[in-house]
């Protein structure tokens, strides 16, 4: 069955001096402020869209991760996922990186690192982000 999951921005202002919020209308999780100097300098508090696309990324790279080792028959006991966005103003989203450390019993790191290259492509939201640079760093621990 498929799912839709839903959010929205309210902006008052300009792009550089103006400010908005985002609802997680959805989850009802509440909302996050969001302002370009979020975006482009420091974040001081606020969100901003490549924050909420590292969030997305890292979560569903993690389920895909899971999905693929235990689908392999080596059920990861712990995964902790990041992914770094880089913004550059004027330019747009110029790469993403994903770093993850595993602990899954019976594997060892070079098979790690395969189903987690797997994993990367087979991510929803990497091939939602297809043409940007997605990095990928894998390690046990």
């Amino acid at each position: 069955m498929a799912t839709t999951r839903n959010a929205h921005t309210v902006w008052d202002g300009n792009l550089t001096d103006g400010k908005g919020v985002v609802t997680f209308d959805s989850s009802g999780i509440g909302e996050q402020p969001v302002s370009w100097p979020s975006r482009a300098e420091e974040a001081n508090g606020t969100t901003s869209p490549e924050e909420l696309i590292a969030a997305a990324h890292s979560s569903c790279f993690a389920m895909a991760l899971s999905h693929e080792l235990t689908g392999a028959g080596t059920p990861p006991t712990r995964l902790v996922t990041s992914a770094a966005v880089t913004f550059q103003p004027g330019v747009g989203i110029t790469g993403i990186e994903l770093t993850v450390e595993g602990t899954v019993p019976g594997l060892d790191e070079s098979a790690f690192v395969a189903v987690a290259e797997q994993a990367k492509a087979g991510c929803p939201v990497s091939q939602a982000l297809a043409g940007t640079e997605i990095t990928l760093r894998a390690e046990l621990v």
